[in-house]
């Protein structure tokens, strides 16, 4: 599939956006279709006759199973009332079932002459019983297992162990904190609480008091109470964190992710969080836009929204000791937080979404690189506006975490550390030293007054960083102009490339004594130069200005003291004066050992000191 087409939201119906892709290229599924309990949509009314609904079911879920790979997975969230049909329309159409997964999430909508809906079935599909993601052995899709959590058994596996299929996450959006309010308590019964975005529960035993007798999610511990949301809550979409563990446990970084009801977006959110490439569906233009507007503002490696259960770092709950609880005896314990647990979670926690977005940061920047560089180094990429441009937007559809500046300097440090040896580097810069050799200078010049002007430290800084690389294009086209963006950044890149060698050559040279006497700028003729190799110096008597060498005397300095270009210079001094000499028969490799030489020799102000090292 394109990349162009994906990372995105389609509006249209479902089904004819399932059926127009590529079959067999998705990864992974999520779907929260409307439960056809006559819920009002944006533009969708939610109350189907029974057949339609089924028939119009079977050809969404149709279109799921053609899409998907054969190693693909199908999560299919829905509500009691067409749990049973749609299980079955989809095993029929071929999905094979692995788990049956409740999410309850403790406080459901209020009913008024039936159990209160407390709960959502969460179906867990693959296409092939033997071959399918799952990636049950990543720490951190395991959780601590009783053993570890409770009893600090030293049996416990330490890779904790697979969460329950009965998956106690808060609906997003909920603010205040469990309490018991129909008994009477103290303060000091509680221990602080440690997060107040907490939305999971690993144990359900830990909120035994949770479950409501009316609910009809039902969970018999061995001693219960009742506990109810003090603050109330508003919305009720799907938790990322639910979401996470769906996409955790059963699709790879890079993945195809597709969501046919894209609602609020949180499916391809998550997704865009964890690395994964997204599609969705909707059907409501308002949607696709506030949806749109949502994955915009996310980052590939962001957290996810609610704080996530622990993973082998867990508070342990405090069983206390019988007959300290005075009235309150029979009360069952509170799960308390042990501080170093807690504090440890936390800093595990840190390190773990500091790594994963660095990693996907470099793994971004990477396939980026990958996708625009069209055969030629980063180098090429970063100083060619056009692909570095190209370079920006394809890091901007990828969602990764900076700005150009930040993406370019870490395209330039991946080089520098050999990762990106596996991108075949296929194509040259067909600009030779010869077709810089007229312009040199000007690249020179406006590198040199940058640094001494302290805008940057060096060259790479300058081409990461889109401002001062426009800078530096600006003060090179004050001594060159029509100079294109490209040829003055690549000048000074080939300039410092070859600048040590020259260095090194030069000190083997030896300048002579004296020059031909200087011809004052305001009558100084380029054209009674012949067109040879050479060096010249512009200076004035108090200071040497520039030393620059070149293989045509002539046509350099027509275009370096051309009638306009000759104001730039006499605007710093109106005494400067111009000394050439010739080096016939000098080769391309060498002319720049002859420019080194003369720097050392003269010193000048506007020339780079890694010619010569001076401090």
């Amino acid at each position: 599939m394109k990349d162009e087409l994906l990372n995105r939201i389609e509006l249209g119906d479902c089904i004819a956006g399932l059926n127009a892709l590529e079959a067999g290229s998705v990864d992974l599924v999520f779907a929260d279709p409307p439960f056809n309990i006559g819920y009002d949509y944006d533009v969708y009314r939610d109350r189907l006759e029974r057949d339609h609904y089924l028939a119009w079911s079977r050809d969404w879920i149709s279109g799921v199973f053609r899409a998907l790979s054969p190693r693909g997975t199908f999560w299919l969230a829905i509500g009691d009332e067409y749990a049973a049909e749609l299980k079955l329309e989809s095993q029929r159409i071929g999905f094979i079932p692995r788990s049956w997964v409740v999410w309850y999430y403790t406080f459901g909508v209020n009913c008024s002459h039936k159990f209160t809906r407390s709960h959502a079935h969460l179906f867990y599909f693959v296409k092939d019983a033997n071959d399918f993601t799952f990636r049950d052995e990543d720490l951190e899709n395991r959780i601590p297992s009783a053993r570890q959590l409770v009893y600090a058994d030293k049996r416990a596996n330490p890779r904790g162990r697979l969460p329950d299929d009965t998956w106690l996450i808060r609906p997003a959006d909920v603010v205040g904190e469990m309490v018991a309010d129909d008994e009477t308590w103290a303060p000091s019964d509680f221990a602080p609480p440690s997060d107040n975005e907490q939305t999971w529960t690993l144990r359900p035993q830990d909120l035994a008091e949770r479950f409501q007798e009316n609910e009809h999610t039902w969970y018999f511990p061995r001693v219960a109470g009742t506990f109810k949301e003090r603050a109330g809550f508003h919305g009720c979409q799907m938790p990322e964190q639910l979401l996470g563990r769906i996409i955790r446990f059963c699709s790879n970084e890079g993945d195809l992710v597709v969501d046919p009801f894209s609602g609020s977006a949180t499916t391809l959110a998550v997704a865009k969080k964890l690395g994964r490439r997204y599609l969705g569906f909707d059907v409501s233009a308002d949607y696709v836009k506030l949806g749109q507007q949502r994955l915009a503002g996310i980052r590939v490696g962001d957290r996810l929204d609610g704080s996530p259960e622990p993973t082998m770092s867990a508070p342990t709950t405090n069983v206390g000791r019988p007959g300290l609880r005075g009235p309150k005896q029979n009360k069952p314990p509170r799960a308390r937080h042990s501080g170093a647990n807690v504090n440890g979670e936390i800093r595990s926690r840190e390190k773990r979404f500091e790594r994963n977005q660095a990693k996907f940061m470099l793994r971004g920047v990477v396939e980026a690189f990958e996708r625009v560089h069209d055969g030629y180094s980063a180098d090429y990429v970063v100083a060619n506006p056009d692909l570095d441009s190209e370079f920006v937007r394809t890091c901007e559809r990828l969602g990764i975490v900076g700005d150009p500046r930040t993406w370019n300097v870490i395209l330039f440090r991946l080089r520098k550390a050999g990762k990106l040896k596996h991108i075949s580097t296929t194509r040259r810069s067909d600009v030779s030293w010869e077709d810089c050799d007229h312009f040199l200078f000007a690249s020179e010049i406006a590198l040199k007054k940058m640094l001494d002007d302290k805008l940057a430290v060096s060259l790479d800084e300058i081409l990461c960083d889109p401002d001062l690389a426009r800078e530096f294009d600006n003060r090179a086209f004050q001594f060159a102009p029509g100079l294109d963006s490209f040829m003055n950044r690549w000048g000074a890149l080939a300039l410092r490339k070859r600048a040590k060698l020259a260095r090194s050559r030069g000190a083997l040279l030896q300048a002579p004594a004296t020059l031909a006497p200087a011809t004052p700028l305001l009558r100084f003729d380029p054209d009674v130069i012949r067109g040879e190799p050479g060096v010249y110096v512009v200076a004035n008597r108090f200071q040497s200005l520039y030393v620059g060498a070149t293989l045509n005397l002539r046509e350099r300095l027509r275009n370096q003291f051309g009638q306009e270009q000759r104001m730039v210079w006499l605007n710093v001094a109106n005494d400067l004066g111009v000394q050439a000499r010739s080096f016939p028969n000098t080769r391309p490799g060498e002319i720049l050992a002859w420019q080194s030489c003369f720097v050392r020799k003269y010193r000048p102000q506007w020339n780079l000191r890694e010619l010569c090292r001076l401090k």
